[in-house]
C-alpha cells in the first residue's frame, strides 16, 4: 500500500509542478525594483481555473503526504 502511495505522490507532485509553471504572472520586471502594482484585475477563464487547480493539488499532496507518514510509521 505504501508504494501506491509514494507513486501517488509522485504523480501530484509532478502535476502540481506543472500547474505552478503554467500560471502566468503579471507584475514585470517592475516588481524586482519596489514598483507598486496599482493595477487590480480578477483572476478570469484559464487563470482561475488553474488557481483553483493548484490550490486542489496542494491540498491532495498534503494528505497524500500525512496519510504515507502514517502508513510508514
Amino acid at each position: 500500500m505504501a508504494t501506491y502511495l509514494y507513486i501517488a505522490q509522485i504523480v501530484v507532485a509532478i502535476a502540481l509542478i506543472m500547474v505552478a509553471m503554467l500560471q502566468v504572472r503579471g507584475g514585470g520586471l517592475g516588481g524586482i525594483f519596489g514598483q507598486a502594482d496599482t493595477v487590480y484585475r480578477t483572476k478570469r477563464g484559464v487563470e482561475k481555473t488553474l488557481f483553483q487547480l493548484t490550490i486542489a493539488l496542494v491540498v491532495i499532496f498534503l494528505i497524500l503526504s500525512i496519510v504515507s507518514l502514517r502508513v510508514s510509521t
